[in-house]
């Protein structure tokens, strides 16, 4: 099977963004999966915009549109992610790992609709979906709109009133250097 279909969003090289690293905006056809890889001290933030994914490692998780799953790679693993039998649209969100030394670990948030504790205190997600012509409230922020396609620009705060049905992606980011980094040679 051939590799899903992944178009980049973000990929800022020169840490503007701070922990942010990527964003790309995945499709997979159902049953297909990214195959085999390893992570190590990394965040991988994905946020289910449709259909359903497997993660398999683990607990097996299941996550369905409208869950974000949050992986911290820390020490390594080894996993995979495939699409159910209604194939899947995630946003896969690389973060500068909170902590790279910690073991790796894997946990999914139902059915978002607001801010998502990322246990972090550089990064807080917030996620809504909104349909089109009706407007909602969005902090300030990096603020991604999931439609047909996925756009992305700075958010001063206020109303957004889509004009299709989107999935509001928001991330408020510190963009200093975390300690651990700054020890770094």
């Amino acid at each position: 099977m051939s590799d899903p279909d992944q178009t980049g969003v973000l990929a800022p090289d020169d840490g503007s963004l701070g922990p942010l690293l990527r964003v790309s905006d995945d499709r997979l056809a159902p049953g297909q999966g990214y195959g085999t890889h390893e992570h190590a001290a990394v965040d991988v933030v994905a946020v289910v915009l449709a259909g359903s994914l497997r993660h398999r490692w683990g607990d097996g998780a299941v996550m369905a549109a409208g869950d974000v799953a949050v992986l911290r790679a820390g020490t390594g693993l080894v996993h995979d992610e495939c699409a159910d039998d209604d194939g899947a649209r995630v946003l896969q969100c690389y973060l500068r790992p909170a902590d790279p030394t910690a073991p790796p670990g894997h946990e999914v948030h139902r059915a978002v609709a607001g801010p998502v504790d990322l246990g972090r205190p550089d990064a807080v997600l917030w996620v809504r979906r909104a349909a089109p012509g009706v407007p909602v409230e969005v902090p300030a922020g990096l603020l991604l709109q999931a439609g047909a396609r996925t756009t992305a620009g700075r958010h001063d705060g206020g109303q957004v009133v889509p004009s299709e049905q989107v999935t509001l992606v928001l991330w408020q980011l510190e963009t200093g250097r975390p300690a651990w980094a700054l020890e770094q040679p």
